[in-house]
């Protein structure tokens, strides 16, 4: 039976949907789990120094492919850790800037996948930040230095934006849950308006620490992944993640029936949410624009 690494920086319980998601795609190819292919789940929780031991382990077993949906740094990992072994990334970067492909029409290398736009969207949801909360000057950016290319990557995409829209910024690091916990302490110290999450699976993850903190310390947040929401921030703008882990899964069962990377044209996201907490824009007294309410995707009551 063929065996699949699939490595994803969010928990495991934040990633269980996403996982079934991964499945669905498979299924789509003819493979189910346990019956024809086997899976093995490795979610980091944000533990990205885990990746060159699980890569080793991977390449050591010859296993049929690597996926990586979602996640930069495995992608990255993946790559450098074997030339042979197809990979199947999701990246928010550009993978052929990043050395994953030659491009995105004929990959040319073992790897292929998804490239879903996460920073290049992150300067419309600063905007539309801006639009719900016109009075607000100071954003927080809160990075996890760990996830290095998508920290740089966003952070220069933001400082370009918010000098357009003449807001400050103040940039914040945080790599584990104690790192959110002070963070906020420091942001509360600031004195910020609002805090602009950056893309990273780990956030992803810690949905429930997150809105805890943003409710306490009463601070407008948002973030790229709509599953942050539903545990309570004020709202997000990006692609849908589920779509991302379908699609790789899709590619992944495409890979095990005899394609080659090179067969499979790097795809790019065209569905992108944006989604609203009500209730938590009340809990903070903020008058949501009803023209900003009617562009939302989903809105949560």
């Amino acid at each position: 039976m063929p065996v699949v690494t699939l490595i994803n920086g969010r928990n495991a319980a934040a990633g269980a949907g996403f996982a079934s998601e991964f499945r669905k795609g498979l299924s789509q190819t003819g493979f189910v789990e346990g019956k024809n292919v086997a899976v093995e789940y490795h979610w980091l929780d944000g533990q990205y120094q885990q990746l060159p031991a699980i890569i080793t382990n991977a390449v050591q077993r010859n296993v049929a492919v690597i996926a990586t949906p979602g996640s930069t740094p495995a992608s990255l990992a993946a790559k450098a850790g074997t030339a042979t072994i197809p990979i199947v990334f999701g990246v928010a970067e550009d993978p052929v800037k990043l050395g994953l492909v030659l491009s995105l029409a004929q990959p040319g290398t073992n790897a292929t996948g998804i490239n879903f736009f996460a920073n290049e969207i992150d300067a419309k949801r600063l905007g539309l930040m801006h639009e719900l909360l016109p009075k607000a000057k100071r954003f927080a950016v809160l990075v996890n230095p760990a996830n290095a290319p998508t920290a740089e990557a966003t952070s220069k995409t933001v400082k370009q934006a918010a000098s357009s829209l003449e807001l400050e910024l103040l940039f914040f690091n945080a790599s584990t849950p104690a790192d959110i916990d002070a963070a906020f302490v420091a942001i509360a110290r600031e004195r910020a308006d609002a805090l602009f999450l950056v893309p990273d699976g780990f956030y992803a993850g810690r949905g429930a620490q997150f809105a805890t903190l943003a409710a306490r310390n009463r601070i407008p947040a948002s973030s790229f992944s709509s599953d942050m929401v539903t545990a309570g921030l004020l709202m997000s703008y990006g692609t849908s993640v589920a779509d991302v882990f379908r699609q790789v899964g899709v590619y992944t069962g495409s890979i095990l029936k005899g394609a080659k990377p090179d067969d499979l044209p790097v795809l790019q996201s065209t569905r992108f949410e944006f989604i609203l907490n009500l209730q938590t824009a009340r809990l903070l007294g903020l008058d949501v624009p009803p023209t900003l309410l009617a562009r939302a995707d989903e809105v949560i009551e």
